[in-house]
């Protein structure tokens, strides 16, 4: 396996969910993305609001190819988002509605 097929198994805290393995480098930079548009503060950011911030990160983060090659911005934010929280380095705000994520500190 070459380091460009090198893969992250993305899994979900919902029980019996089936894990998704997606290349390293999309995870990376949706990983920085994410954590880079959340704060650790209590009352964290609301889901709907990741999107946009999420869009501009990778465009100032990736290169044109890679950029264009990434695939659907939603799947990925939702993929990784999914394995940030089984890590512990995100959760979702107790009690929020509509959904609302911080950095743990992890």
């Amino acid at each position: 396996m070459t380091a460009a097929d090198d893969r992250v198994t993305c899994r979900t805290p919902k029980t019996g969910g089936r894990p998704t393995r997606i290349l390293r480098w999309k995870f990376d930079a949706m990983r920085d993305a994410i954590l880079a548009s959340l704060s650790a503060d209590e009352d964290g950011t609301p889901f709907r609001d990741l999107r946009a911030g999420i869009s501009a990160a990778l465009d100032r983060s990736l290169d044109e190819d890679r950029r264009a090659a990434f695939g659907s911005v939603g799947w990925y934010l939702m993929t990784v988002k999914l394995e940030l929280e089984v890590r512990g380095e995100i959760e979702r705000v107790p009690g929020a509605s509509p959904q609302r994520l911080r950095k743990t500190g992890a």
